[in-house]
């Protein structure tokens, strides 16, 4: 039996309900927990706060992975491909510094490989990415019924009209490191 090799990833991609559908389907990733991180004010803020602008915060997930069986390097560029990192403060309908693309980076390897990775894939997009890179802070975790939405919700609007494109996306791009 192999020991695993368990790390966190912290990544805002916009509407954290998008982000978690789409790491909950990549061999390796054992957890993903939608949450706030990055903001300023003081205590755990609450959904309707976050979504208000006004904290600082970002929605993320915090994707706990085995590095035996998914690179840090592979989660960044899943992450990268499956949203727009060149939209500032926005994924598609969704607007302001909440629904930011940030990557959270854990220590000073995890910032290298998110360097490197946005280096590269930048090429491929017209505009320039505007991923945030900022060292980890405070990560709160989202009230329960954010959890696992899609999972608990796949018959509401948004997830049909934004969340399935997604899920199609990586689908595509990324059979090869689906459960």
């Amino acid at each position: 039996m192999t020991t695993k090799n368990l790390q966190i990833a912290t990544i805002g991609g916009g509407c954290f309900w998008c982000t978690e559908a789409v790491f909950q389907e990549i061999k390796g990733v054992e957890n993903v927990v939608s949450g706030y991180s990055g903001g300023k004010a003081p205590g755990r803020p609450t959904y309707r706060e976050v979504c208000s602008g006004l904290t600082g915060d970002a929605e993320v997930v915090q994707v706990t992975f085995d590095a035996n069986v998914i690179s840090y390097d592979d989660i960044l560029i899943i992450f990268m491909t499956t949203h727009d990192p060149t939209t500032l403060n926005r994924q598609g309908a969704d607007r302001g510094t909440q629904y930011r693309s940030v990557i959270f980076y854990h220590n000073y390897k995890q910032k290298e490989i998110a360097e490197t990775v946005i280096d590269e894939l930048s090429k491929y997009y017209e505009n320039p990415i505007v991923t945030e890179l900022s060292e980890a802070v405070t990560f709160y975790e989202a009230e329960k019924e954010h959890q696992d939405f899609y999972k608990n919700n796949p018959e509401y609007g948004y997830c049909g009209f934004v969340i399935d494109p997604k899920l199609a996306k990586l689908r595509k791009l990324h059979s090869d490191k689906l459960k």
